[in-house]
């Protein structure tokens, strides 16, 4: 009897998960699977099967950094955008539960109708799902003020590669059950499990905002001033360096009531002035920039992460290489450049890790270097945990540091 042919592999294939989660939630493309799941069982079914089988799964959300960190080849697909439910927002208590394939933008308005919000400005927010901003630990300028997702993350649902559905935390704010297993999936790239419910803590959205664009040509003053509004008593709400041919630009939004932004307005401007530079209200798409740093076609994009203290020579770098870039006060810059040769981008990575930090390579880098260069010292045990919760390596395999 004849061996079956690759499209009735991929036939049986369809069938079997048809069979084990129904026809409704499953499709195929191009010989590959793809998962529309509605609840946690659903990932759990496709994950039971995909591991007895040995099939690769990729998890994507909203695609928007597919092409950063995901491969196209696996035969199996969950697509998380069918999981789009807020489950419950109590509001009192000041946290939301929602489903993984929410849209961010979406969620927002949602917690908006009680002036609440998950205090975190990713990228894309009109496209990018819960679950992808906390596979990739995507986070924006408000980082400042509020703290990273793993400050904002207080439970999560999870299905394991072998299907099994674990829970992490809780449903408020100051509860300690449970292992803090979400702390583990946020910016795990989808290597540990998929990510299918999350709960957040909320804050209330700020009614009073000003922003500031501070604009010099050369980035030593306006790197002074960073580190003296970061070691001010100014409510900073967000901060971030960035560069364009007209040279270096420091954007700064203060967050207070009225008459304390008025009072706080004239103790930066004081603080400028005595740099000798000028300060003037921001336009309104500033705090998109990093958008525009992440999306320039043709371009090859790095993330980096840094010393405050070292934001102005490195955006310095990326500049003589001919590129642009946005820094966050905190330290993590989305930045493109030319498409450049091995030196240019080798010199830029070993600046940034002599200083301590460390330069990712996200897409379109220079041939022959390494998208991740100087590992951590902690790979070894990164790469037992991702053997512990999937030893089969069926989960997203390479998109995490090391290619874990």
């Amino acid at each position: 009897m004849d061996a079956p042919t690759h499209l009735e592999q991929a036939n049986l294939l369809r069938k079997r998960f048809c069979d084990a989660l129904g026809a409704e939630y499953v499709s195929d493309s191009l010989g590959s699977i793809s998962i529309l799941p509605v609840e946690t069982e659903h990932v759990a079914g496709a994950m039971r099967l995909a591991h007895a089988e040995g099939l690769e799964v990729a998890i994507t959300g909203g695609s928007t950094k597919r092409v950063a960190w995901l491969r196209d080849t696996a035969p199996v697909w969950i697509r998380t955008t069918s999981l789009t439910e807020v489950r419950e927002h109590t509001w009192q208590d000041l946290t939301c539960t929602v489903q993984a394939g929410c849209r961010w933008q979406a969620l927002q308005s949602a917690l908006g109708r009680h002036g609440q919000f998950v205090a975190l400005d990713p990228l894309y927010p009109d496209r990018a799902t819960v679950g992808g901003i906390i596979a990739t630990n995507d986070s924006g300028s408000l980082r400042l003020k509020y703290g990273s997702l793993r400050d904002l993350v207080i439970g999560m649902t999870i299905v394991l590669a072998d299907g099994t559905i674990a829970k992490s935390g809780g449903k408020v704010v100051k509860n300690v059950a449970g292992y803090d297993l979400h702390k583990l999936m946020i910016g795990a790239e989808g290597t540990l499990g998929v990510i299918t419910e999350v709960t957040f803590r909320l804050h209330a959205i700020p009614r009073h905002t000003r922003s500031f664009t501070v604009d010099c040509r050369t980035p030593q003053p306006v790197g002074e001033l960073l580190l003296a509004i970061l070691n001010s008593h100014l409510n900073t709400q967000a901060m971030q360096l960035r560069n364009s041919k007209e040279g270096f630009h420091l954007d700064v939004q203060l967050a207070a009531l009225p008459e304390v932004i008025s009072q706080q307005t004239d103790a930066l401007r004081s603080m400028v002035r005595h740099l000798q530079l000028d300060a003037s209200d921001s336009v309104s798409d500033v705090w998109k920039m990093r958008e525009w740093a992440f999306s320039q076609p043709g371009m090859c994009t790095i993330k980096a992460t840094m010393l405050p203290s070292q934001i102005p020579a490195t955006l310095a770098a990326i500049h003589a290489l001919g590129g642009a870039g946005v820094i966050q006060a905190t330290g993590i810059m989305i930045a493109h450049l030319p498409p450049p040769g091995v030196e240019g981008i080798l010199q830029l990575r070993a600046q940034v890790e002599t200083a301590g930090g460390s330069l990712t390579i996200v897409r379109d880098g220079a041939k022959g270097v390494d998208r991740w260069g100087k590992l951590p010292d902690s790979i070894d045990l990164m790469r037992r945990i991702k053997h512990q919760f999937d030893p089969g390596n069926i989960l997203n395999p390479g998109c995490f540091v090391g290619g874990i």
